[in-house]
């Protein structure tokens, strides 16, 4: 059995050994941590004071600390005697592990990093996604949230949302306002056209450029149909669209246009 002399000696020659290490590894640690901070509140200021979205700030001010951090973590590793390949063949399997058991977690963060990045909308925009439509309310990293205008929250996940189609509709300022109404085949077209033209040109919120178009698109199974596309703000779309069937249905009774509706004759014979 050892002596108490040799077994204290292995440890002051431990000490000696390892001891330095140990401390340069601690220094290291501590003013590497301390230098990261820095950088990551220098940076946090520079993305405030840019027009970058608060979510993409936020998100990339912790991937740099994150990736930073590990960095100086395998540097201190190195710095006490651990075989790097191994260590880093360790972080690699881990890093695998978790990447399969978190795919749909991992591809909703990819999509959340590529909608920041590339906007193709912004909070406040109305967009039609993955069967739902909503103004956006918030971007998040793994979700947007949409509000619906009957004040219902949806939270759409983002990997859906980069990788699938969506329609913006608050992206141009003007949109386009289509009607289809229909007459009796007894009806005057030209008399229901001028009434449809008298309506547009009354209504202030409509466009004169480009020019509102009238036409018959189709002489349908009870009705004969006129289309009507006139442009407007997008912000009176709605109003637009919800007052002009209003005003030709009024407009049509008081003029004695007819709108048609479906119906069936049954005849019987004996």
């Amino acid at each position: 059995m050892e002596s108490i002399d040799a077994l204290w000696q292995k440890f002051y020659d431990a000490i000696v050994t390892f001891g330095p290490r140990l401390i340069g590894a601690l220094l290291t640690l501590i003013i590497g941590w301390w230098i990261i901070n820095i950088i990551l509140n220098v940076l946090r200021k520079k993305f405030e004071k840019s027009n970058m979205e608060p979510s993409l700030r936020g998100f990339l001010n912790s991937m740099i600390g994150i990736l930073l951090k590990i960095m100086l973590l395998i540097s201190v590793v190195g710095m006490l005697g651990v075989a790097m390949t191994s260590f880093i063949a360790v972080l690699g399997a881990a890093g695998l592990a978790i990447g399969m058991a978190l795919s749909g977690t991992l591809q909703n963060f990819a999509g959340g990093v590529m909608l920041l990045l590339f906007k193709p909308f912004k909070a406040g925009d109305y967009i039609t996604a993955q069967g739902h439509s909503g103004t956006v309310n918030e971007i998040q990293i793994f979700n947007t949230i949409l509000k619906t205008p009957d004040n219902v929250t949806i939270i759409i996940p983002n990997g859906g949302l980069a990788t699938n189609s969506m329609v913006n509709y608050s992206t141009e300022q003007r949109r386009r306002v289509d009607f289809l109404f229909g007459i009796g085949y007894g009806d005057d077209v030209d008399k229901a056209k001028a009434v449809l033209r008298k309506l547009i040109d009354d209504d202030k919120r409509i466009l004169q450029d480009p020019e509102p178009f009238i036409a018959v698109k189709e002489l349908g199974d009870s009705s004969v149909n006129i289309v009507v596309r006139a442009w407007a703000e997008a912000s009176d779309y709605w109003a637009i669209f919800f007052d002009m069937h209003e005003k030709v249905y009024k407009t049509f009774d008081k003029e004695g246009i007819n709108i048609p509706f479906p119906q069936m004759d049954v005849h019987m014979q004996k």
